[in-house]
């Protein structure tokens, strides 16, 4: 995979949704009311109590619609709009309306993340922590190491899938705790459909349709289940997930069903991760077909729209929304094309309006201004917001403003994508926690 680097730094377009101004070459949207009370109270409400898995779920939920009957939209749906097709005009309606588009998503996407099993036990240690679950006379069990950073716990922590793309020494340097996580224990790669293996599929069956993605995220959410019932002095339940590459795309999906985690970073995820289904095979991404067809990540439904995403009644930017209000944090390289940072770029911009309705407008990252075009390298430019974010959401001891930093290479242009429009939600604060 080529990484056209380029010769010189390219330009840089910064953006925090609101006012512009023009300074040497480089526009900066900086928002108006990034400073102001009333947005600082809604970050401090993200950081506030821990929420459930699914906090939505018991929203009625109209009917679902059959594959067969979705129209073809070219642009990207609009996140506000409910399944009985009224807009929703309370923040205290995005939870319901967040629900619906989970379960869209798991239908046509991704596929069925189930809920908590009927036993989740396991231990925490300084150095291990162990999972033992049980569900439906079926069990599987896996572990995950731990390092500690300096300083007395219970600490925050990082879940990191894969272990590799993460800079662990600045997440542990900032005070949290890292988590190696094994997502191949969980779902590995390398298994056909009809027979997927690890311990998600030990539980549900090797045919399940929920794909491999959907199935780490699982595995992320019984260690938050362990540490929530075990941490005792060493971890506390203040969590983030990160990962790169194919890990990336894992790490952005956990985030999005899993509303206990309080900071997702997903590093250049590619197709299947960040990048939006309907620009992909504009761009010259990795095509749909071939993310879907090189391993099971996406679920079984989404072969279905591997040449017609406009079909689909979601697209990644719905995944996005899904975060809010919580911390995101999405480091993307506008390098190589064959990761789609443009249309990573036209996903988090989309779902930052989403944000923006919310009045979380600081609690959301797209950072694609980077000079090294290395896939996976761990860059000085991130080093900074990623410890801003942990001292934010997981020490809870920060305020530093999110921001977006897209770079000219890869900048996708939102109202080419988009013909709705945000509206002014009423309520003082979104009724969604971490």
């Amino acid at each position: 995979m080529s990484s056209g680097r380029p010769d010189i730094r390219s330009t840089v377009v910064v953006l925090t949704l609101a006012t512009t101004l023009t300074v040497a070459g480089t526009i900066s949207v900086v928002s108006a009311t990034a400073a102001t009370p009333a947005t600082t109270t809604a970050a401090a409400a993200v950081a506030a109590a821990a929420a459930p898995e699914d906090d939505g779920a018991d929203c009625a939920i109209p009917t679902l619609p059959d594959t067969g009957a979705l129209p073809t939209t070219t642009r990207l749906p609009d996140p506000f709009r409910k399944l009985d097709g009224n807009r929703i005009t309370t923040k205290g309606e995005w939870r319901c309306r967040r629900e619906e588009i989970k379960k869209l998503s798991e239908k046509f996407v991704y596929g069925e993340k189930p809920g908590k099993p009927s036993s989740v036990t396991g231990t925490v240690s300084s150095s291990t922590i162990t999972v033992n679950v049980s569900h439906n006379g079926r069990s599987s069990s896996f572990t995950a190491s731990v390092q500690l950073p300096s300083g007395t716990g219970p600490f925050p922590a990082v879940v990191i899938l894969g272990g590799f793309g993460a800079d662990a020494a600045a997440i542990r340097a900032a005070g949290a705790a890292t988590i190696n996580y094994d997502p191949y224990a969980v779902g590995r790669e390398g298994t056909p459909r009809n027979n997927k293996q690890g311990a998600f599929y030990s539980i549900y069956g090797n045919t399940s349709p929920t794909g491999l993605l959907t199935a780490w995220g699982w595995g992320v959410s019984r260690i938050i289940d362990v540490i929530e019932t075990n941490g005792g002095t060493i971890l506390r339940p203040d969590i983030g997930v990160t990962g790169c590459s194919r890990f990336g795309k894992g790490a952005f999906v956990t985030g999005v069903f899993d509303q206990r985690i309080a900071l997702t970073m997903p590093i250049e995820s590619g197709s299947a991760g960040v990048p939006i289904f309907r620009g992909i095979p504009g761009e010259g991404a990795q095509s749909l077909s071939s993310a879907y067809s090189e391993q099971p990540w996406l679920g079984d439904a989404f072969g279905t729209f591997t040449s017609s995403p406009t079909r689909l009644p979601v697209d990644t930017h719905s995944a996005v929304a899904m975060i809010a209000p919580r911390g995101l944090f999405i480091m993307d390289n506008p390098h190589i094309a064959n990761l789609g940072p443009r249309s990573a770029s036209i996903a988090a911009l989309a779902g930052a309006e989403v944000y923006r309705a919310l009045g979380a407008t600081t609690n959301i990252t797209y950072w694609s201004d980077v000079t090294d075009g290395t896939h996976c390298a761990n860059r000085t430019e991130w080093r900074t917001p990623l410890q801003q974010n942990i001292q934010k959401f997981l020490l809870k001891t920060g305020n530093a403003t999110g921001t977006m930093r897209i770079s000219s290479r890869a900048s996708g242009n939102l109202t080419e994508w988009r013909d709705w429009t945000t509206p002014t939600l009423t309520d003082t604060n979104p009724t969604i926690t971490p």
